[in-house]
């Protein structure tokens, strides 16, 4: 790229220190204050950028991309997910698009974990009634929940994320079980314990817990859809850290509230920030705010990425995130 300093656009404000680095090597315009961009800011920022750092709020289409020009060269996205990306388009264009994969494993892994214990002990309630000041102290049938220790985890999805997810859930007592698109080697299984199941309908009716963590792909969108909800045992809970697309909403807010679902902990949702009412009034579901990858260090980390791609790029290398059409 020359020794000419790339033209950069960050779409939302990133912690301090990536934000700072980014000043020392590029020509960079920073979001302040820290609002969601329009599609006329977006426009905009891809016209004249050399470089534009989304996240995955930033809806970037085949004719967005087609407004480019001929300045556009990178779009190093900020997180793993790349759904909100026209690739294929972007790439038609000599646009290459990076991404920062094996940052949010261990925090989302966490939060899998957390949003079991949540539902499975019914934390939010116990919560509520502190916060609502009626505690009446102490009851041998008070505000009863269920053992993690000895239950069945299904993971939909044993890749990285989910990998980590059955690492804790050993720790815990729970037995693990997954269905993936491809079967794990013996020595994989062997180290958390693991149990493949080929058909998922068979593994869904047999779990007490289901953890979702496959991404969206049109092979997966609603792969839990109202036929599949319907086989979980009405004991059993869904736990979703991954991408809302995946579940069929509305079937399971029927399901949950009809009581043929014990609980569901839900960190993502298939409308976005527009969740399903109906989730917000049940007691047995445990609603996050898409956190489930919000730690200080996981957020540095991926600007970290971020800038190795773009520096990479700029030193004229193939960034080490770059994303293939295809192979998503």
């Amino acid at each position: 790229m020359g020794s000419e300093r790339l033209s950069v656009v960050v779409t939302r404000r990133l912690p301090e220190v990536v934000e700072t680095r980014m000043r020392e090597l590029f020509e960079v315009e920073l979001r302040d204050p820290d609002l969601r961009m329009t599609r006329e800011d977006l426009v905009a920022a891809i016209k004249r950028a050399d470089v534009i750092v989304p996240c995955l709020t930033d809806q970037i289409d085949a004719n967005m991309l087609a407004q480019a020009g001929g300045r556009l060269k990178l779009i190093a996205n900020y997180g793993a997910g790349v759904d909100h990306i026209d690739v294929a388009s972007a790439r038609q264009r000599g646009i290459l698009v990076s991404n920062t994969p094996g940052v949010v494993t261990e925090d989302t892994a966490d939060m899998v974990m957390a949003l079991i214990l949540g539902v499975t002990r019914r934390i939010p309630e116990g919560l509520a009634l502190m916060q609502a000041g009626v505690w009446q102290g102490w009851s041998p049938m008070a505000n009863l929940g269920g053992r993690v220790g000895g239950r069945r985890l299904g993971i939909l999805g044993m890749g990285r994320i989910g990998t980590a997810v059955a690492r804790r859930a050993q720790a815990f007592g729970m037995q693990i079980h997954y269905h993936n698109r491809k079967r794990l080697r013996p020595e994989q299984e062997a180290e958390v314990g693991a149990t493949y199941w080929e058909s998922l309908d068979q593994m869904v009716a047999r779990m007490d817990v289901i953890s979702v963590n496959c991404p969206h792909t049109p092979s997966t969108f609603h792969l839990m859809n109202a036929r599949r909800l319907k086989l979980m045992k009405p004991t059993s809970v869904i736990v979703n850290t991954s991408r809302g697309e995946v579940i069929d909403e509305n079937a399971m807010a029927r399901m949950l509230r009809a009581g043929e679902i014990a609980g569901a902990g839900l960190d993502v949702y298939e409308h976005g920030a527009e969740v399903n009412p109906d989730l917000r009034a049940l007691p047995n579901v445990v609603l996050l705010p898409h956190m489930g990858s919000a730690t200080i260090e996981g957020r540095i980390e991926m600007g970290e990425k971020v800038i190795i791609n773009i520096k990479t790029f700029a030193d004229g290398h193939r960034p080490p995130d770059l994303v293939v059409p295809g192979m998503l």
